[in-house]
């Protein structure tokens, strides 16, 4: 076994001189019934919003602390020890910028390796030892607690996670050897793999005390206090602690493969095998059977070696950074204080995503919206779906009753058009044709006031085509939402040469407040989502027409780790969109776009797909193979993964140089937050860098260096 202690960690360290470094603070306490109680508090020294993250020169603080306690231990001048953080942070985990600057293997396993190091104390200083997690508490800072004897949580704590499979990297401080022999294997894949990839979802306190990660939960008001006097307790024996999660010999020996082997196939079947470290994380659980704590640290180490330095962690965390930072100071956003305030909404229509425009706009500005329509009928059923999504709200918890009934009063639906007259911003989400388009903002334009904002969310069309008839073209925006409108993060905000600074400002600002994240584009053909989408979906096109199996298009892209095959996603969109969409940039583009006639055919048929259980497409139908003409061609999954690069590759770098974004990271950061790609990929202009396409197609790299790891 690793004997830690013989490690030489002062490269590590010394690498990490630019640190912000988290102190370990102590101070002692007088436990109720006799005996001291060492507390040491993690503080960065920064307030709230900048938690404390663990680094080497952190960690090199916390092992000093508690070697002194462990001499103190030993002579008996403490009875035991307890980790808390600063005022709701307990710990944002490792420094992942710090990590990332340090990713050859040797620095990797050395940060896996001091980790265990230095958290490993907890488990032998001599006294019983206690995390008090007062707040948020991700990564390395749960492993903090995991490597603790016994462990309380604040009620309020705001977020608790095991994010590493999100960026690549699995919990290598303990957390997938100690978490599986903790709390089962079952609720293990759960915090550990499956959370992660449903977008980094985290837990609530409640949620964390049930799945048996912490032994106790008091509230905030007196949380330290309720704490010490529990540990107390144990301490004297006047508290036995349970942990009815721990798994016994018939679980290790009956349901902990079964469990793996569902989670790997299910991992397959949804997410393909591009990834690598959910599985990676799945080879951990599944050896932590074993029961070998040691053995376990061990295959950590050299897992977190492995990916640390690998290519996707670097992508991840490129991605990370735009989502973070990026993300929250759009490129060409102009100031803040140009914006005007939205204080009615107007939505333009009743349909399906005109009531999802506007109950988000209630719940997230708490504004008057009026909705309208062609008759009272379509009002009355746009508001019964809005009604109905609100009682869903309620039920869930997400809404409470009296925030339901404010949002319920605030929407209001009429076909009379004059109600616009005092109506801040008004969005349409009528039929995607212009002359529709144009015909209703003509009609509204007369009627608002003249600092009203218009926003149309076409998908496709000209923004400036849509409001050529306008009297005042320069306070119209494009605002481009993804369905579904609640759930979808991203929103293409479209500059036309027209829009004003004030305009543009109005739409960034009502974007943040709507918790989206929005980035600025040129009014170009399909602005960035749907223009790239378009060339995934034309070449998969292309390479069916040609003759090429189904399936074997599916498979093809999955090098590139996408969240669904592009048939998956023709399918989810609609076939007759698709074909709309695809029309529509061959329209534009008729020498770089495909569009195929077979998919309007398909549009046409019931039921164009047989599907496995996963949903995922194992073939055309019968009826669909009827309907089409086909080619007797067949395309190889490597020659149509090579054209889907090639193809992205050039036409990313036409759309940056006629700047329809001001850089690459936001190509990037669109097709993130607006297709799902994924984040071990690091959007679409890291991957092709790597895969050789933009040196194929152009001669260069959209990023010097690339993103890359250091192996």
């Amino acid at each position: 076994m690793t004997d830690y202690s013989k490690i030489d960690f002062s490269p590590l360290i010394a690498a990490s001189a630019d640190e912000v470094v988290t102190e370990s603070f102590v101070r002692d306490v007088a436990l109720p019934s006799g005996g001291t109680l060492a507390l040491i508090t993690i503080d960065n020294g920064r307030d709230h919003t900048r938690p404390s993250t663990l680094g080497p020169r952190t960690l090199q603080g916390l092992s000093e602390t508690l070697d002194a306690l462990s001499a103190r231990a030993a002579a008996g001048e403490i009875a035991a020890i307890a980790i808390t953080g600063k005022p709701f942070i307990f710990a944002a985990g490792a420094d992942l910028s710090k990590v990332s600057t340090l990713a050859t293997p040797e620095n990797a396993r050395l940060m896996a390796q001091f980790g265990h190091y230095v958290l490993g104390k907890f488990r032998s200083i001599g006294v019983p030892s206690f995390a008090f997690v007062n707040g948020l508490a991700l990564g390395g800072a749960m492993e903090i607690a995991l490597n603790c004897d016994y462990r309380t949580l604040d009620s309020s704590a705001a977020a608790l996670a095991f994010p590493e499979v999100f960026l690549g990297i699995i919990p290598g401080w303990g957390g997938a050897t100690l978490v599986p022999n903790l709390i089962g294997i079952e609720n293990a894949l759960e915090v550990i793999v499956t959370n992660p990839l449903k977008n980094n979802r985290m837990l609530k306190p409640a949620q964390a005390l049930e799945l048996g990660l912490f032994d106790q939960m008091f509230g905030a008001a007196s949380f330290i206090e309720q704490s010490i006097v529990w540990a107390d307790r144990v301490v004297s024996g006047a508290e036995k602690v349970s942990r009815p999660h721990v798994p016994g010999k018939l679980e290790r020996l009956t349901k902990w493969p079964v469990a793996i082997k569902v989670a790997r196939d299910t991992l397959r079947a949804r997410i393909g095998t591009a990834a690598k470290s959910p599985y990676v994380a799945l080879d951990l659980l599944a050896a932590a059977k074993d029961g070998d704590i040691e053995r376990g640290f061990e295959r950590e180490d050299e897992a977190l070696a492995e990916l640390i330095s690998g290519d996707q962690f670097a992508a991840s965390i490129y991605a990370f950074d735009l989502v973070q930072k990026r993300a929250k100071r759009p490129a060409g956003a102009p100031d803040k204080a140009l914006a005007n305030p939205v204080r009615k909404v107007g939505v333009i229509g009743a349909g399906l995503m005109a009531s999802q425009f506007a109950l988000l706009f209630a719940r997230k500005l708490r504004v008057p919206v009026l909705i309208t329509d062609l008759d009272q009928s379509r009002v009355d059923k746009g508001l019964d779906y809005i009604r109905g999504e609100i009682d869903k709200l309620e039920q869930k918890g997400r809404l409470s009753p009296d925030d339901a009934n404010q949002v319920r009063a605030l929407v209001h639906g009429t076909t009379d058009k004059t109600e616009y007259a005092d109506c801040d911003w008004v969005i349409e989400a009528v039929f995607e044709e212009l002359s529709v388009k144009q015909q209703v903002f003509a009609e509204i334009e007369p009627i608002i006031s003249e600092t009203a904002v218009l926003a149309t969310n076409t998908s496709s069309l000209s923004v400036h085509e849509i409001g050529q008839n306008l009297a005042h073209p320069e306070r119209l925006v494009g605002f481009h939402f993804f369905n579904p409108v609640a759930v979808m993060p991203l929103i293409e905000v479209v500059k036309t040469p027209d829009t004003d600074d004030s305009t543009l400002s109005t739409a960034m600002v009502v974007a943040r407040k709507l918790g989206k994240s929005a980035v600025i584009t040129a009014d170009r053909p399909g602005f960035v989502v749907n223009r790239l989408l378009a060339k995934v979906m034309g070449e998969a096109a292309r390479a069916l027409d040609e003759g090429t199996p189904m399936p074997v298009v599916e498979r093809a892209l999955a090098p590139i780790g996408l969240p669904m095959g592009p048939f998956e996603l023709i399918d989810l969109v609609g076939w007759k969109v698709a074909a709309h969409v695809q029309d529509t940039m061959v329209h534009a583009f008729p020498d770089r776009f495909y569009a195929s006639q077979n998919l309007h055919k398909l549009a046409e048929v019931e039921a164009p797909l047989v599907k496995s259980k996963h949903g995922k497409i194992e073939d055309l139908s019968k009826a669909a193979k009827k309907a089409i003409t086909l080619g007797d061609h067949q395309v190889s999954e490597a020659e149509i993964l090579t054209r889907v690069e090639n193809e992205l590759a050039g036409e990313i770098k036409i759309m940056l140089d006629e700047g329809v974004v001001a850089a690459a990271e936001d190509i990037d950061l669109c097709l993130i937050l607006g297709a799902g790609w994924p984040f071990q990929a690091g959007g679409a202009t890291p991957y092709l860098d790597r895969a050789g396409a933009s040196e194929r197609v152009f001669g260069a790299t959209f990023h010097q260096p690339p993103v890359a790891g250091h192996r």
